[in-house]
């Protein structure tokens, strides 16, 4: 998390529009998710994977983990949508008869839930992109922008920020622990958790308490004002967004 927002702010695509940055993560997705095609899904997972490592300089390695980690989640949740109950046993490539049932996978349960696997795995690849290449903060001004209401942006400007904070202080309670070998066994080990999220919370509301009384003495009146970076358009960038959104779009409706 912490390396993520690292990138955010020093990529090789630091200095490009933001909005075009957005622009391009947004309708890729769009056009990711309306297609039902793993050409169309696989062209944008690699897609997103180049302009992120070759143009934003993104480490590969780091990439790939990045990349894995909701690839565990949509393995599983897509592996409910594979298995099905049919009448019959002739459809299934796999499955087992519990009583009177039949439970298994059938090739046209698998297609769907490969689809969606990478449909979602591409739309999450978009995401990605946006938020390796661009610092929440400018992305948030681009849904103010948008006119997205702003005590939704002001929680999100907090959550975001103490994810940090809490995230650091996790990991020096965490270490203190293991030092006085607070998770040498089972029983230590959830005494010792217990403890860090007891800490945590104390800690997380006497924090948002200093917040708030920071914010009251420097004028706050209810959302939050940052200076914005300025920026000028590339009319290159853009003409290449376009072609790519087109030819995506091309694609789709070929193989859709």
């Amino acid at each position: 998390m912490i390396h993520l927002d690292q990138y955010a702010y020093g990529n090789a695509l630091r200095n490009v529009h933001p909005q075009e940055k957005f622009f391009f993560a947004l309708a890729t997705m769009i056009i990711c998710l309306a297609a039902n095609s793993f050409v169309v899904s696989l062209i944008v997972i690699l897609l997103m994977a180049g302009v992120s490592i070759l143009a934003g300089k993104i480490p590969l390695r780091f990439y790939c983990k990045l990349m894995l980690i909701p690839a565990a989640f949509l393995l599983v949740g897509t592996a409910t949508i594979a298995i099905n109950i049919v009448d019959n046993s002739a459809n299934l490539l796999w499955g087992c008869q519990i009583f009177h049932v039949y439970l298994g996978v059938t090739n046209q349960s698998l297609l769907l839930a490969a689809k969606l696997f990478f449909r979602a795995w591409g739309a999450v690849s978009c995401l990605y992109f946006l938020s390796l290449t661009t610092p929440s903060v400018e992305i948030i001004a681009i849904l103010r922008k948008l006119k997205v209401p702003e005590l939704f942006l002001d929680l999100m400007s907090l959550t975001y920020r103490f994810l940090f904070v809490l995230m650091d202080r996790a990991d020096n309670i965490h270490i203190a622990q293991t030092v006085r070998l607070g998770y040498t066994d089972i029983r230590k080990g959830y005494r010792s958790l217990g403890q860090l999220v007891a800490n945590l919370f104390l800690h997380s509301y006497q924090r948002s308490r200093d917040l708030y009384t920071a914010l009251e003495a420097r004028g706050y009146q209810g959302y939050f004002r940052v200076l914005e970076r300025e920026y000028r358009y590339s009319k290159k960038n853009l003409c290449l967004i376009l072609c790519l959104e087109m030819l995506l779009i091309l694609i789709a409706w070929r193989y859709s």
